[in-house]
């Protein structure tokens, strides 16, 4: 899906509440979900998904994962394919094995005859696979919204599913203590566990240059907050839909005005990913990793459940 988030998904509006009946479609579809049979496997299964669309650090948590757990299983990234998410794909593919298929189910039949544990980057509104740990992101600027299903927000699912799941992640540089308690009042079991992002690469920057960021990912916002904490001098930003695949013609444009400008030029890693050799002359990436807070109590609980 290429999407860039409409406003009123934020809060509720107008358009919001014009859109309410709409909604009936994405809860008719849960709901059936509900009673597709789980298939098991003999490998065990982490899903990190979200509630709520795009920009939540699903992928960012995989990773972190893998490292935490990759000395005492032998692990696989599990990434559904999608035409427009190889950004996504090739990024975990650098951090580990990866399987992609159009089918998760598929990949899982593949990766039980070589691995112990997959890790699924996304996956949690699929029913029909029976998850060892299933773990929600969520962004702690934006939570849940308006806290509508889709198309009148951005929730994929009931905010009351958290109770279904067995840890949550905030992620992002908002401390949200509201969002904290509100989790809490679902499901009081809930395990919750903060992460911060935190940029890998920096001293490869210039930081007395000014810069041009663009961007096409679920949450523009938390990037260019990254770049600010970093003390970046961002004079010209372009945001553009989630995994949007850059025309060679707007990234000319793009360069020229840089250049025009006297600015370097700062992106993703994701958005660097889907560029191909020749378009990435003249662009850096900012390479961001998780950071998990109370990482040691987070690790003891991921093997004390698998």
């Amino acid at each position: 899906m290429i999407y860039i988030k409409p406003s009123f998904w934020q809060k509720k509006s107008f358009t919001s509440f014009l859109l309410l009946p709409l909604t009936l479609v994405t809860f008719c579809i849960n709901f059936v979900k509900k009673f597709n049979i789980k298939k098991h496997f003999k490998i065990k299964i982490i899903c990190v998904g979200n509630l709520s669309v795009g920009g939540t650090g699903k992928t960012s948590l995989a990773v972190e994962l893998n490292k935490l757990l990759s000395t005492k299983f032998k692990t696989v990234f599990i990434k559904k394919k999608y035409a427009n998410q190889k950004d996504e794909y090739n990024l975990l593919k650098g951090r580990g094995k990866t399987i992609s298929s159009k089918n998760r189910i598929d990949a899982l039949k593949i990766a039980e005859k070589n691995f112990d544990l997959a890790i699924l980057d996304d996956g949690l509104q699929q029913k029909n696979i029976k998850y060892d740990l299933k773990i929600v992101c969520i962004n702690s600027f934006e939570g849940f919204g308006n806290n509508f299903l889709l198309p009148a927000g951005p929730l994929r699912e009931s905010i009351n599913k958290i109770k279904n799941y067995d840890i949550a992640f905030i992620n992002g540089e908002k401390s949200n203590n509201n969002l904290y308690l509100k989790l809490k009042s679902i499901n009081k079991k809930l395990q919750i566990f903060e992460g911060k992002y935190k940029a890998v690469n920096l001293k490869t920057f210039n930081l007395k240059k000014k810069y041009l960021m663009f961007c096409g990912i679920g949450n523009p916002h938390e990037f260019e907050q990254i770049l600010v904490k970093n003390k970046f001098l961002i004079k010209e930003k372009i945001i553009y839909p989630d995994h949007y695949k850059i025309p060679n013609e707007i990234l000319n444009k793009l360069k020229l005005k840089a250049r025009s400008e006297d600015l370097a030029i700062v992106t993703t890693e994701k958005d660097f990913f889907r560029l191909n050799n020749s378009q990435r002359k003249n662009i850096k990436f900012l390479k961001i990793s998780l950071r998990i807070k109370d990482i040691k109590k987070f690790k003891k609980l991921l093997i004390s459940k698998l």
